[in-house]
């Protein structure tokens, strides 16, 4: 007969996972109700409308959904119209709600809906897709998370091929003891501020994919 963790396992994939995802991020929504109200009003004076930063995003098999969370960068843009860098638009206010994570608050709403999960992968950018190699696409197998074990083994301050990596380990060993392991991590990490940035950068640089040359923004 299957060892017990083996069908605990088989139980927590099938449909155990997103229950408890959908029981804890709504009993959390309506917990952080007050909280959510205030950065939102924060957000509002301190960056204007709209207070909600939505962004198509890569969920479970690739496929697109609209992840939400507060704004923290302003909209400045160049002489020729571009947005200017990420250091250029963040915020003061924008800078502290990243180290404290309070602008992910709002992606409980995506983990209730089912476009995401406490824990996985966190979703990147659609463009990235082309990029990864089949071992780093597998990292869409599972929902993506609004924390991970990229983000608990130093979050932005890694490079890209570890963090794709540990993102496919988890995927590889996803159960509930290494879900409960991260969370209870990602608590610890929050409080300490750990890996907000990457060095020199202020927020993570852009993957270039796998090819020479390429790892570098």
């Amino acid at each position: 007969m299957p060892a017990a963790s083996t069908l605990l396992r088989a139980a927590y994939l099938r449909g155990g996972k997103r229950a408890l995802d959908a029981a804890i991020a709504g009993c959390a929504l309506v917990a952080a109700a007050p909280l959510l109200l205030g950065v939102a009003a924060a957000v509002r004076v301190g960056l204007g409308s709209p207070v909600l930063f939505r962004q198509r995003r890569p969920g479970r098999d690739g496929r697109p959904f609209t992840l939400i969370k507060f704004r923290t960068m302003t909209d400045a843009r160049d002489a020729s119209g571009r947005l200017r860098s990420d250091a250029e638009r963040l915020t003061p206010l924008g800078r502290a709600l990243r180290a404290s994570s309070l602008d992910e608050l709002p992606e409980l709403w995506n983990v209730l809906v089912g476009d995401m999960s406490l824990v996985g992968p966190r979703p990147l950018l659609l463009q990235y897709l082309s990029r990864y190699d089949a071992r780093q696409a597998r990292r869409h197998e599972v929902r993506p998370g609004l924390t991970g074990l990229a983000q608990v083994s130093g979050r932005n301050a890694i490079d890209w091929p570890t963090r794709l990596e540990l993102d496919v380990r988890y995927v590889e060993s996803l159960s509930p003891r290494v879900d409960l392991a991260i969370l209870l991590r990602t608590v610890a990490a929050v409080l300490r501020r750990d890996g907000i940035s990457a060095a020199g950068e202020a927020t993570m640089p852009e993957f270039r994919g796998n090819h020479p040359g390429a790892r570098a923004a």
